[in-house]
């Protein structure tokens, strides 16, 4: 546990290697290059104005909405990699966010406030962790009020000792199994379709 709060807080003490901004336009136009596409092909392949696509690439307009969905679909990338292209992708600080919520094994809610603190601090400079913070969050939240609410039965209820200790076991076992199953699923390369948000507290 030392090992991942150590892991946890090197997170916060390591900057993310910065990278020249790019324009949302000059990144398009990169893209569509890449992938050996004219301005013409683009603009029949995502069925907008040719004189739109080359609006965009010279700077003239920033795509937002639908124009930039049907950019990004006919580019095959991700809305987050156009809009956001100074992101890294640290599969590293991905894993060990994840893993962060076994913290609450020896800091109360420290699954909620280790978790939070990392989200707020680097969501805009790590590729995927704006989506996966939030992911993560729900669910932690979700958890924790469970938990609560079985201890208080625990305690409370006597009638209903033995379901209470197995419900609070399992909630326990489950909050452990999960996070390191999800970080072995991020080391494999997956970054999507973690945790089920039943609750969304965090939008």
């Amino acid at each position: 546990m030392t090992v991942l709060i150590d892991a946890v807080l090197s997170i916060f003490t390591n900057k993310t290697p910065g990278m020249p901004m790019k324009g949302i336009g000059e990144k398009i136009r990169e893209v569509r290059k890449q992938g050996g596409l004219s301005q013409e092909a683009l603009a029949e392949l995502a069925q907008v104005n040719l004189r739109t696509i080359q609006r965009i690439e010279n700077n003239e307009n920033e795509p937002r909405g639908k124009t930039l969905s049907l950019i990004c679909e006919a580019l095959n990338v991700n809305a987050e990699d156009i809009l956001h292209p100074e992101k890294q992708t640290n599969k590293n600080d991905l894993i060990i966010f994840q893993l962060s919520v076994l913290v609450f094994l020896v800091i109360p809610l420290g699954n909620i406030i280790i978790p939070m603190l990392l989200w707020v601090s680097k969501r805009d400079s790590i590729k995927g962790l704006n989506a996966m913070g939030k992911n993560v969050l729900n669910f932690q939240i979700l958890w924790s009020i469970l938990s609560f609410l079985a201890m208080v039965m625990l305690v409370f209820k006597l009638e209903y000792f033995k379901i209470m200790v197995f419900v609070i076991g399992t909630l326990y076992v489950l909050n452990i199994i999960l996070p390191i199953g999800f970080a072995i699923k991020i080391n494999k390369g997956k970054t999507e379709g973690f945790y089920p948000n039943w609750l969304r507290f965090i939008k």
